[in-house]
């Protein structure tokens, strides 16, 4: 089931200065031509990542970032079978009718601010929390424990 997240832009309410601030930086991160588009993106990707975490992880990271991006990250439900990263990335596109190479660039633009926000602590519990492959995602290293 697909849950649309979009708000019509004249129906939307003033943003808090956090959350301008946050499309600001995916607006640069991710060279987007208007700050709407930043905001489709900043959207999909939250909730994506609202579909994939539980627990702990999911209440901190909300606590962390701006009002309107923690309602999107905690509007839809948990996922019963988590996907890996490039699964995720897969699954966004074909939400969003996007391209792979698109996806995967609005997806690390996107979590390039949540990381901001989060900060490492919380990101890297996030991560193992996860499937493999959120780490460069979340433009990390995907290290392979020793064998």
């Amino acid at each position: 089931m697909s849950t649309d997240v979009r708000v019509p832009l004249d129906h939307q309410q003033p943003y808090s200065t956090a959350y301008e601030q946050m499309l600001e930086k995916v607006r640069y991160e991710g060279a987007y031509p208007t700050r709407e588009r930043a905001d489709e993106v900043v959207r999909l990707v939250l909730a994506g990542l609202g579909r994939q975490l539980t627990g702990d992880e999911r209440v901190d990271l909300a606590a962390r970032l701006p009002l309107e991006a923690a309602r999107i990250l905690a509007s839809p439900s948990p996922d019963t079978q988590p996907l890996s990263g490039w699964a995720f990335v897969k699954d966004l596109a074909a939400r969003s009718g996007a391209s792979l190479a698109t996806t995967r660039w609005n997806t690390g633009s996107v979590l390039a601010a949540v990381t901001a926000h989060a900060g490492p602590e919380l990101i890297t519990r996030i991560l193992h929390q996860l499937p493999t492959g959120y780490a460069l995602l979340f433009g990390r290293a995907e290290l392979a424990p020793a064998a």
